[in-house]
């Protein structure tokens, strides 16, 4: 497999949306479509350029998953459906230690019980809980740190 880590690449921004939305999709299940097109919105117009990030790639260049990171805070780690289960969410994590030490945050939705689950089995351990997201929305987040 001739798979890469690479930084955000302009030319693939279309690409990391539609990978973000159809994983939302799939996994973000306690959104209603109001709240999935407000997000889209934002991943669209300034999320992916205010946060540093990186882009797994496959052997034919197109991106498979990203993460963003803000110092060591994961901001979003998403993987298109098609390649779930494959280890890039893990590979992804693994990059971010590289760069910023093993002291690595994350936020999660309480009601992403999956992204929850990778999360722990990577060893985050939750330190923290919110009622409300970051945009002020009633979705409970739960605060992870990696031990």
């Amino acid at each position: 497999m001739l798979n890469k880590i690479v930084p955000y690449r302009e030319k693939d921004h279309d690409k990391l949306v539609d990978i973000w939305y159809r994983a939302v999709r799939l996994t973000h299940t306690f959104l209603t479509e109001e709240d999935i097109e407000f997000f889209h919105h934002l991943v669209q117009t300034e999320a992916l350029t205010g946060v540093e990030i990186w882009m797994e790639i496959n052997e034919n260049e197109v991106p498979t998953g990203f993460i963003g990171l803000d110092e060591s805070k994961i901001e979003m780690l998403f993987v298109d459906p098609n390649y779930h289960g494959q280890g890039i969410g893990t590979r992804l994590i693994k990059h971010a230690e590289n760069l910023k030490g093993s002291h690595l945050k994350v936020d999660v939705n309480e009601q992403n019980e999956g992204a929850h689950a990778f999360y722990q089995r990577y060893g985050f351990v939750q330190t923290g809980r919110s009622e409300l997201d970051g945009t002020g929305r009633p979705f409970p987040i739960l605060h992870l740190e990696l031990e």
